[in-house]
């Protein structure tokens, strides 16, 4: 997780929000890793989840990642959980909890949903603070940079 919150951080000084994340097989060891690239790519799935998971996909040579985990800075939101769910990894694991958009027990828990394809194991709140600090630090920056004016 520290070496994810490293890539974040790289992310947000480039102007993507600051989210990371990494698909480990089932020694530990990295498969691939990510970080958001909507703005860079102008491409809305490009969340750090989805480019992990692409390139995990990749890197085996098939979509099921069975065996893997997902490892990401913030919770994911319900396409990166969905995807995860699709992707069949066995455990998912976050930083920071996401409140707004969380799916994965904040706002929605789709991996615990009792009709869900595939429950992954889910371990929230792993360097919380660290991760949670990275985007109050980003999105306290572009408030001051862009402040909010109403259309």
């Amino acid at each position: 997780m520290a070496a994810l919150l490293e890539r974040a951080a790289g992310a947000g000084a480039d102007g993507e929000v600051p989210v990371a994340a990494a698909v480990l097989d089932a020694s530990g060891a990295v498969l691939a890793d990510g970080v958001n690239g909507r703005e860079t790519g102008s491409d809305p799935t490009a969340h750090a989840e989805i480019v992990a998971l692409r390139a995990a996909g990749s890197a085996v040579g098939r979509w099921r990642l069975d065996g893997c985990t997902l490892v990401v800075t913030l919770e994911p939101c319900a396409m990166c959980a969905g995807a995860a769910i699709q992707a069949r990894v066995d455990r998912i694991v976050f930083g920071a909890f996401d409140d707004k958009a969380g799916a994965c027990g904040s706002v929605w828990d789709l991996p615990r949903d009792r009709l869900a394809l595939h429950r992954p194991a889910v371990v929230g709140g792993v360097l919380e603070a660290e991760s949670s600090a990275l985007l109050r630090a980003f999105f306290a920056s572009r408030r001051r940079e862009r402040p909010y004016q109403q259309p």
